[in-house]
C-alpha cells in the first residue's frame, strides 16, 4: 500500500469478503437511521483517538458539533483524515460462537466549519434531527449557544458496509 501524502493517489482497500458487503443504499440507510458512532482520528503522539459521538448524515456528508477545544478538536486541526464507524446490529449468538452484525465505516476528510452561514445550517440540521418540529425552541437554543459551538463536517470519500455471513444467507 502506497503511504505517500498525495491524496489523489489514495486508493481504498476493497472488502475481502465481498458476499458480506452491503450495497451503497443499505450503507447509507444505516447512516440515516443511526444517531451515534465512533469517530477515529490521529491523536496526540500519533496514537489513534476514537471517540463516540452523535451525528447527522445529510447528502453524502456527516455533521457533528463540539465544544470549542479539546483532544478531538486538536486532532482535527492537525490531520484532516478520519474514519467513522456505525454499528447497526450486534446480536451475540453464544451457542454459535458468533455475532450477527451489520456495520458501516466511512473514510474521508474532516473539517472545522469556519463559515458562519454553513455553521448555522449544520446546527439546524442537528437540532431538527434530535428535536424535530421544535423550531421555536431550536431558534432560542441557537441564539444562546451557537457562538459556543463548533460545527464539524466530514466529507465521505469511501463508504463500506458489511454484515455477518449468517444474515447474507437469510
Amino acid at each position: 500500500m502506497d503511504l505517500t501524502n498525495d491524496d489523489a493517489l489514495m486508493e481504498f482497500r476493497e472488502m475481502r469478503r465481498k458476499r458480506q458487503q452491503l450495497s451503497s443504499e443499505e450503507s447509507i440507510g444505516i447512516l440515516e437511521r443511526a444517531t451515534s458512532g465512533t469517530l477515529a482520528l490521529l491523536g496526540d503522539g500519533g496514537y489513534p483517538y476514537a471517540v463516540p459521538i452523535s451525528y447527522v448524515y445529510n447528502d453524502g456528508k456527516l455533521y457533528f458539533h463540539s465544544a470549542m477545544s479539546g483532544h478531538k478538536v486538536d486532532a482535527i486541526r492537525a490531520c484532516d483524515k478520519a474514519s467513522f464507524c456505525v454499528i447497526d446490529q450486534d446480536d451475540v449468538k453464544p451457542a454459535e460462537y458468533t455475532t450477527y452484525f451489520r456495520s458501516v465505516i466511512a473514510f474521508g476528510k474532516i473539517h472545522i466549519v469556519e463559515d458562519e452561514s454553513e455553521k448555522l445550517g449544520i446546527a439546524r440540521i442537528l437540532g431538527n434531527r434530535y428535536n424535530p418540529n421544535q423550531e421555536e425552541a431550536l431558534q432560542k437554543e441557537l441564539e444562546h449557544g451557537l457562538g459556543r459551538m463548533l460545527a464539524i463536517r466530514f466529507d465521505i470519500e469511501h463508504l463500506t458496509g458489511k454484515e455477518a455471513i449468517e444474515l447474507v444467507r437469510r
